[in-house]
């Protein structure tokens, strides 16, 4: 691994080093495409690995269920998609020929979220959190950088049982060091502040850490970071403790507000520790454009995380 902190890397890009790697080192391990080995940079790993590695063409029912087949052989089967693809149109066979029967096939889901910019609003997904998560025996992972993807990669290899990674297109900025560890279930704490909870996800984590700092040194207010990059099964303890330390929650996704990280972080706080919760997210299709500018547009930018999280301060006694 040699992500360096001042770069920009799409998490796609780590899982196609990391699948290399591990992959090579786990001989169970199999890759299944739907003809996207260069989107998805599993391409590496289909030349080192010809063996394993298997294009299914644009099939992913087929795929997913040629997957629970060499589960039941004692394989480890990675099956690789874009992410409105891999998880929309094979939802039933995920459920019922994977889920149900608790085999080990890992889904990774790519270009998710409007960061996949130009493709439009057909590729965008912001549904797969929540479609995937709402089926038992499913994990649900979405890493923040491409050193929390990169080792997330080794982990659920180690770990049994059906598991979603979710992955984006464009480069999104490296927040973690080599010394970072990963594990499934467990959230991290990036920074301390006592006024404001903003918990993230995925793509989210980086803007939030900038738009904390804005928070701090235009308006003196100390802000709490959580990166949640395990959503199911979620870091309640995390969570709890967060929303209990400060006075107000907000939830930031590069994913539809409805069934997301928002909707989780609102079930464990309505159960064990009730208090309002403000998402910052979708709740419409995307569109066409360059990542920055819907980013801008949508408000998921710094800047418009920034000025959600200030108006909410503001007017948080009329709450």
């Amino acid at each position: 691994m040699h992500f360096d902190t001042n770069e920009k890397i799409a998490t796609r890009v780590a899982f196609g080093e990391a699948i290399a790697k591990f992959g090579g080192r786990h001989k169970n391990v199999a890759v299944l495409d739907a003809d996207l080995a260069g989107s998805l940079k599993t391409d590496k790993f289909s030349k080192l690995y010809p063996d394993r590695h298997f294009n299914f063409g644009i099939a992913e029912a087929n795929m997913v269920n040629a997957a629970a087949g060499m589960a039941l052989r004692g394989k480890v089967p990675f099956v690789c998609s874009f992410a409105v693809f891999v998880t929309g149109r094979p939802w039933e066979h995920i459920r019922n020929s994977i889920c149900y029967p608790n085999l080990n096939v890992k889904i990774v889901g790519s270009h998710a979220g409007i960061l996949t910019g130009e493709d439009g609003a057909t590729h965008q997904a912001l549904e797969d959190i929540s479609i995937m998560r709402s089926i038992p025996n499913m994990k649900v992972i979405c890493p923040a950088d491409a050193v929390e993807t990169y080792l997330a990669i080794e982990e659920i290899i180690k770990d049994f049982g059906p598991t979603y990674i979710r992955l984006g297109r464009a480069g999104v900025p490296v927040i973690y060091g080599k010394d970072h560890k990963f594990k499934i279930g467990f959230g991290d704490m990036l920074t301390f502040g006592e006024d404001i909870a903003l918990i993230a996800t995925g793509t989210m984590v980086s803007r939030c850490l900038e738009a904390a700092k804005m928070l701090e040194q235009q308006d003196g207010i100390r802000v709490m970071v959580v990166n949640i990059s395990t959503i199911k099964p979620i870091d309640e303890k995390l969570i709890i403790d967060a929303a209990s330390k400060t006075k107000m929650v907000v939830t930031a996704e590069d994913h539809n507000i409805t069934g997301g990280l928002g909707s989780a972080v609102m079930e464990v706080l309505s159960e064990h520790h009730p208090k309002k919760v403000h998402r910052i997210g979708m709740d419409r299709f995307g569109e066409s454009g360059k990542p920055v500018n819907l980013y801008k547009k949508f408000g998921l930018d710094t800047q418009g995380v920034y000025e959600r999280v200030i108006g909410w301060w503001k007017n948080r006694s009329v709450d």
